[in-house]
């Protein structure tokens, strides 16, 4: 299986989102974060021709990211994830082992998540070693078992070079 892990691309200010009342649940992508996303999803088209399962976490700005990769995808369905939204990876392993274990799964997140699970799929542990920015995509394999440890880095591009390659 392969594990193409997504952080959002850029949404609206934290600090002034909250002033609107809403939660933090709802916030959006700003338009900056569309437009790039946007360039950054047809650049992962093309190092990634296929995605067989496209999941996101609950969060407005991580279901806006997916929907713009699913229609890089034409138009592949979305499925929601909790644990994407929670940051349970445990959870999220289990769900993933009841994917194809050929797929490509996408899956949209967070950080601290996508920095955390990183590693500890490649690890083991919880060790932070790499800073995940917001439009940024790893892709890992897991050529075995789908287990914390088990995964192999395939490559890890920051949201510029999406987009060059979008270009």
């Amino acid at each position: 299986m392969h594990l193409l892990l997504i952080r959002h691309a850029i949404a609206e200010d934290r600090l002034e989102f909250a002033r609107t009342g809403q939660s933090d649940y709802y916030r959006p992508l700003n338009e900056r974060g569309r437009s790039r996303m946007v360039r950054g999803a047809a650049g992962l088209r093309g190092i990634v021709p296929e995605i067989d399962i496209l999941a996101t976490s609950p969060l407005t700005r991580a279901v806006q990211t997916a929907e713009i990769v699913a229609e890089a995808y034409d138009g592949l369905r979305v499925e929601r994830v909790e644990s994407l939204g929670s940051g349970n990876g445990e959870e999220f392993l289990g769900w993933l082992r009841d994917c194809p274990s050929e797929a490509v799964v996408a899956a949209v997140g967070h950080e601290p998540t996508m920095s955390d699970w990183t590693a500890w799929m490649l690890t083991g542990r919880y060790e932070d070693f790499t800073v995940v920015k917001k439009g940024s995509a790893i892709m890992l394999a897991f050529p075995y078992r789908i287990r914390a440890g088990e995964a192999e880095l395939c490559w890890f591009l920051a949201p510029a070079q999406l987009r060059r390659l979008g270009s």
